[in-house]
């Protein structure tokens, strides 16, 4: 008999190197091997921080660099989207403000508190000192639709919306003059996409968006920073194969009356030689399929993760 397969990331417990990656005078990345990807902006009279990490004890070492390079006041944390591990460390850098899109505070709203509960369970070692997390949610002082325009002095920075595709509320960072962009979760680069809560049938055309503003370098959500036009190139391509490929799998099972079990068995087999070594492939996965036959079937819109439904679907599809 075969052992069950440990739930999500649970049995993900080993660290990361840390790297801290110049792209310009106003621009870093915080990456760590495939876990989430905090960005960083510096303008001249103030500092951007883009998504947190899970928790406030997290994100000190993220301050901590940031203030190796620069002792200006950290006034924005953008959210790129509501995920709990891209939002709960937020307190750590006492912002002014904190903004994300519309369509992610009412995410926020409707379902933040499950999805809290929901991520901590899936995968603990990203939530290190969760103790250190405020009560409540992670919750936007400013708002926008569409497209934002700050000034960090004399340094333009656009936040946009350039379509669903990870989330419904994706936000990208944009510094129009180097040419360099924080895509959030919408691109990755060698780690797996997380769909759970994706639209799928959109996702493509918002990374035809993305690449549209001919980004220079790109932050993702997870990898490695990309610097140069060759690896952003890169890192869209595999992000669109990535949803591509799973969404064109899951809709020809579930076309052929194939229940969920049976499309993910076929989509894993599918996807694996080209996908398989990539970081949390087999932890997102159940979480992808699971949403891709939703959406073929007869959810358009992304259901709400509990940390219940978690444990039913990974049970039903892993074990």
């Amino acid at each position: 008999m075969s052992t069950p397969k440990a739930f999500a990331s649970q049995a993900d417990l080993q660290e990361k190197k840390v790297s801290f990656t110049k792209l310009s005078d106003h621009a870093y990345a915080y990456t760590a091997e495939g876990d989430p990807n905090t960005g960083i902006v510096i303008g001249e009279d103030a500092v951007m921080v883009i998504d947190t990490q899970a928790t406030p004890v997290m994100a000190e070492d993220v301050i901590r660099r940031i203030r190796e390079v620069t002792d200006k006041p950290i006034k924005y944390v953008v959210l790129s989207h509501y995920h709990a591990v891209r939002v709960l460390g937020a307190a750590a850098y006492q912002p002014e403000h904190v903004i994300a899109s519309d369509d992610t505070l009412a995410l926020i709203r409707e379902r933040g508190e499950q999805d809290k509960a929901s991520e901590i369970g899936r995968f603990p070692r990203l939530f290190r000192a969760v103790e250190s997390v405020p009560p409540g949610l992670t919750w936007p002082t400013l708002t926008f639709t569409g497209k934002m325009t700050l000034w960090l002095g004399k340094l333009e920075v656009q936040l946009l919306q350039l379509g669903r595709g990870h989330t419904k509320g994706d936000t990208v960072v944009w510094l129009p003059a180097e040419r360099i962009l924080f895509s959030g979760d919408l691109v990755e680069y060698d780690a797996t996409p997380y769909a759970g809560d994706a639209y799928f049938s959109d996702w493509p055309q918002t990374l035809d968006n993305v690449a549209a503003l001919k980004p220079a370098k790109l932050v993702p959500g997870r990898g490695a920073a990309l610097e140069n036009e060759a690896q952003v190139a890169a890192g869209l391509a595999g992000t669109r194969s990535f949803i591509a490929d799973v969404f064109s799998a899951v809709k020809a099972a579930a076309g052929a009356g194939k229940d969920l079990k049976t499309t993910y068995r076929e989509t894993m087999a599918a996807v694996r030689p080209k996908y398989g070594q990539w970081v949390i492939f087999d932890h997102c996965m159940p979480f992808d399929v699971t949403r891709a036959y939703d959406e073929a079937t007869q959810y358009p819109d992304p259901r709400i993760w509990t940390a219940e439904r978690d444990v039913e679907m990974w049970k039903s599809l892993e074990n």
